[in-house]
């Protein structure tokens, strides 16, 4: 074989091979083209430092925009809060008394009309503005706001000196304190019941309801509830039977277990009704037959009624020897003033007030931060 054919044989085997690259590469593009593209495989997380703690929170590896802050404590609601409404009475005479560059008969006349708005009373609104007009006259005030200070102090001094404090005599065993609960229908007495006795319970006093009203169909539901949430025992009867004969049950009961104080609820009555106040008269009467001692009457009076309260503490507490008055529903009221006609007018002391919905919401009556959360703006 010559050497021609020799190197014709090799250029053949050179362009073969070359013609075979470019069609395996041609098929590899082809199927590249048709499959979808794949990620790429992550590569392996660089190792964990060495740390001597594994308890570290979920808290601490969250970005600090998704941890929650702390919530910020509830500041409590004060009682010059809760009587906004009875203060807007005040709010107007005493911005005109004090835009004035002086004390003048207009002075007088705003003060007199926001005590009367405030349903304070004719009769002691006029003894203030009376009183007022000659320390004015006697020059001992001179200006505007010495007036109001004047004002704020003598109102205080009215309600100061009455015994505030509830009755609660310590006995014998078996010889329970009864506490009456009395009013007309509406103004709170069974959820004034439920709140003291929580707070009684508390306190560490154990106590018995008699669910006296037996005429209002939900009332012993009601106070059956309170009993419930306080932790008190409950006696109660049939609907329509003898309120008298409940609460007496409920003292021999509370007798004989050994309980402290039974409270007692009757019926709301029309104070006008004279044949419903006999019969609680009655109830009163009955209470102290065995071994119970009504140490506390109580009436309960829903503040919006007004001057119309001071007629039902007058005959409530010329039928059942009232002791103190529970003043309900003052935080949604402009007619605070009442507090003074009732102990101004017939010296019963306003002992505890209700200023809100929740079972906290019963306070003791405090004559200074009263008059004080009345008329200060």
């Amino acid at each position: 074989m010559g050497i021609e054919v020799i190197f014709l044989i090799l250029a053949v085997l050179v362009v073969a091979f070359g013609i075979g690259v470019v069609v395996v590469n041609r098929r590899n593009a082809a199927r590249s083209a048709a499959q979808p593209d794949r990620p790429a495989r992550p590569s392996a997380p660089p190792p964990r430092p060495a740390d001597d703690s594994e308890t570290a929170t979920l808290v601490d590896e969250l970005p600090e925009d998704l941890v929650e802050p702390e919530p910020e404590p509830v500041k409590p609601v004060s009682l010059r809060d809760r009587l906004s409404k009875a203060r807007l009475a005040f709010t107007g005479a005493f911005a005109g008394v004090l835009g004035r560059t002086g004390i003048t008969e207009e002075s007088f006349e705003d003060l007199e009309e926001a005590l009367l708005r405030a349903d304070v009373g004719v009769g002691v609104t006029t003894e203030l503005i009376d009183g007022l007009r000659a320390k004015v006259g006697s020059k001992e005030i001179t200006e505007p706001q010495a007036l109001l200070d004047e004002l704020e102090a003598e109102m205080v001094s009215r309600l100061e000196g009455s015994d505030r404090s509830l009755t609660f005599e310590p006995g014998d065993a078996g010889s329970p304190n009864v506490w009456m609960f009395v009013g007309v229908n509406g103004v709170g007495k069974t959820t004034t019941i439920g709140k003291l006795s929580n707070q009684q319970i508390r306190d560490g006093r154990t106590v018995l309801m008699a669910a006296g009203d037996t005429f209002r169909a939900a009332a012993a539901e009601q106070l059956t509830t309170w009993a419930e949430r306080s932790g008190a025992e409950i006696v109660r009867g049939a609907e329509g039977s003898d309120p008298s004969a409940v609460i007496f049950d409920g003292v021999e009961r509370a007798a004989a277990r050994n309980i402290e104080l039974v409270m007692a609820d009757t019926a709301g009555r029309l104070h006008t009704k004279s044949n419903l106040m006999e019969e609680l008269k009655k109830v009163r009467r009955v209470a102290e037959k065995g071994a119970g001692r009504v140490t506390e009457t109580l009436l309960v009076i829903d503040a919006t009624t007004g001057q119309n309260g001071l007629t039902q503490a007058r005959e409530f507490g010329e039928a059942t020897n009232v002791t103190g008055v529970v003043l309900t529903k003052l935080d949604g009221s402009a007619k605070g003033g009442i507090v003074f006609a009732i102990e101004t007018e017939l010296g019963i002391p306003v002992k505890l007030v209700g200023i809100g919905e929740t079972i906290e919401d019963l306070i003791p009556f405090d004559p200074a931060e009263f008059v004080s959360a009345l008329i200060n703006p």
